[in-house]
């Protein structure tokens, strides 16, 4: 059995792990914007340990967007289309102005890590 090298429509062999990768894949999808738009560190934090902080939760969130890039990458249609999905409802659900309760006229929410940059 050898490897696709474009696109390809169809899971694997078997369909119960197929269908696992997808939800892994639209999870850490969804967890790298939450990362992205949420806010963990409070400003009182000392500046070091929120700087150790920082750095953590920036190496956890490249880490899961890198292994999303290499699941569509090695995978087909369905698994691009699941990380589109999981990217744009994370984004809905934390960066988004949809369920922003505050007043505030800014557009962005305030992140501890800086934008991901494509």
């Amino acid at each position: 059995m050898g490897m696709h090298t474009t696109f390809f429509f169809g899971g694997t062999g078997n369909s119960i792990l197929y269908l696992l990768d997808l939800v892994i894949v639209f999870m850490m999808s969804l967890i790298v914007e939450c990362l992205s738009h949420t806010r963990f560190i409070s400003s009182e934090s000392n500046n070091w340990i929120a700087g150790v902080i920082q750095v953590g939760l920036y190496g956890i969130r490249i880490s899961l967007a890198y292994l999303v890039m290499l699941a569509v990458m090695m995978s087909g249609v369905a698994t691009f289309v699941v990380a589109v999905v999981g990217y744009t409802l994370g984004f809905l659900i934390f960066g988004s102005r949809v369920f922003d309760k505050s007043d505030t006229e800014s557009y962005q929410k305030p992140s501890d890590l800086p934008p991901l940059n494509c």
